[in-house]
């Protein structure tokens, strides 16, 4: 994990700013926990890797997990999943895109508070979602 002090502490930060760390924190995540143990063309790893990063993904991922986060959590995954973004996903409807805006907050939240452990948790929770889904 990187060592820097933010300038303002996270629970300050705006819930779209959140998740936009938590996208970086995910995508990192899962590309790695992908590709570490297999050789293959990066056009099969992408492929991949959108089973678990895509918008519909993560909107599944976060319903199945949900009933795990502490009441903290919970709400930094509501600001995020409430908050109004002026984009939208290209290949999901809005609930789903506003669910993965939540998990994502969530990770960034995480991530900037540095409690990695949690965040361990959370990112393995969510890849093995995906994984018993199938």
């Amino acid at each position: 994990m990187l060592d820097f002090e933010l300038g303002l502490p996270p629970e300050q930060l705006s819930p779209l700013t959140l998740a936009f760390v938590g996208d970086a924190v995910y995508e990192t995540y899962i590309r790695t926990r992908i590709a570490k143990d297999v050789n293959m063309q990066v056009a099969k790893l992408h492929k991949i890797a959108i089973k678990y990063v895509s918008a519909v993904a993560q909107s599944k991922i976060v319903r199945s997990i949900e009933d795990v986060f502490t009441e903290e959590e919970q709400s930094v995954y509501k600001r995020g999943r409430n908050a109004h973004s002026h984009t939208s996903a290209k290949n999901a409807d809005i609930v789903d895109y506003r669910h993965a805006t939540g998990f994502e907050a969530l990770l960034g939240y995480l991530y900037l508070k540095k409690n990695s452990a949690r965040l361990d948790e959370i990112l393995n929770m969510a890849y093995e979602a995906v994984n018993t889904a199938e």
